[in-house]
């Protein structure tokens, strides 16, 4: 899958990486890599941590990628630990897709196609606040 943002991997590393990939939800996979990476032209990917990871100027999401059910999109505040009820920093979610794992953490799950494309929106706008507080 070809990227609309210019700023995506540096190197093949991310395509390789999707092409060997052997995961039940792969094109779902995909298709939230792709709603990651055009939600801003500043958004790029890398493997972080064995996995499809995003950054602008520093990493904010990191697929989570162990369970065969469901997809799961790590959201975090950098390397620094950030603790959001003392910065200030809201992220509005009228849909919740967020579960709060920390303070300066969350995680969003898709189990199946459906999920991806009918929450597509509501996520693409919790990246667009996400990376303001990176």
């Amino acid at each position: 899958m070809t990227s609309k943002n210019s700023n995506a991997s540096t190197s093949g590393s991310i395509e390789s990486y999707i092409t060997a990939l052997d995961h039940p939800l792969k094109q779902e996979i995909i298709a939230i890599r792709e709603i990651i990476l055009t939600t801003d032209p500043r958004i790029s990917e890398d493997i972080k941590w064995n996995v499809p990871s995003f950054r602008t100027t520093e990493f904010f999401a990191t697929f989570h990628l162990r369970f065969n059910e469901f997809i799961q999109v790590i959201l975090h505040f950098g390397a620094k630990q950030r603790d959001i009820t003392t910065t200030g920093i809201t992220i509005s979610d009228p849909e919740s897709l967020l579960v709060w794992l920390a303070k300066d953490r969350a995680s969003v799950k898709f189990r199946n196609m459906n999920e991806v494309e009918m929450r597509q929106t509501a996520f693409t706008n919790i990246i667009r606040q996400w990376i303001q507080f990176i």
